[in-house]
Formats: structure tokens, sequence, C-alpha cells
């Protein structure tokens, strides 16, 4: 199949497909005799696993190291146990730090419940007095 087709049946872009390829996450595929890009099954099937570790935010050099782990399938599967867990740590660290800017955000928001003109608002005043307790 041409390169058109893949990006169509995998829902993914054609220049994130040459990505891929380029950065070595995708096989390249052999050309035909007019010089296109003939992609195959695997080529399809890779690309749903790049696209499905994508989604999980899972970063190009974690999915180059899976990529590897699967070439091994008689392996064991601590490493990608491994890989898991530190995603998963980093993504409960960024859950805890957002959980701590809504607390931040809530608290400036409950300052001003009522209608003030812009000169008596306390969130506009909270703010300006941090950044100037911020630079002493």
């Amino acid at each position: 199949m041409k390169i058109g087709e893949l990006a169509k049946k995998t829902g993914c872009d054609v220049e994130t497909i040459r990505f891929y390829e380029k950065s070595g996450l995708l096989d390249e595929p052999v050309r035909t005799g007019s010089g296109y890009r003939d992609y195959q099954a695997s080529h399809f099937e890779r690309l749903q696993f790049i696209r499905r570790c994508r989604s999980l935010r899972i970063g190009l050099q974690d999915i180059r190291t899976l990529l590897g782990l699967q070439a091994s399938p008689t392996a064991g599967c601590e490493h990608v146990n491994a890989l898991l867990d530190q995603h998963i740590a980093a993504i409960q660290s960024q859950m805890a730090a957002l959980r701590t800017l809504e607390e931040q955000l809530v608290a400036l928001r409950r300052q001003c419940n009522e209608p003030h003109s812009v000169e008596e608002c306390a969130i506009l005043q909270n703010l300006a007095d941090r950044v100037v307790q911020g630079n002493r």
C-alpha cells in the first residue's frame, strides 16, 4: 500500500509516518519500480503499536525501547514492567502537581465572589502582591 493509504487506515498524518521512518521507529518500506513506498501489513501493525503508545503519552525513546524488547519475544518482560512503572510514576507526579495547581487556582478564585471593579479585584491584587513578594 502507498503512504496515503497507510495514513488513512491508521489515522496518522503522512508527515508523521515519514518522521517515524526517519527516526528509525518504522522500517523503511521497499520502493516500487516507480519510486513509491510500498508498505506492508507489518508497517501497519507497527504504526498502530506506535500510535497506541503515543496515545498513552509514552515518549519516542521509550517506544524505541519497547520495540527493541518486542523484537526479543522469548526474553522476560521485567524491562517492560519497569518502563511502565516509571511512566506511571511520572504521570502520578504530574497529577499531584496539577492537583496543587488546581487548589491554588480555586483558593485564588474564592477571593473574589462578588462583582467588583477591576481596581478592587482581590484576585488581581493577590497576584500582584505575590509578584512583588517574589521579587524581594
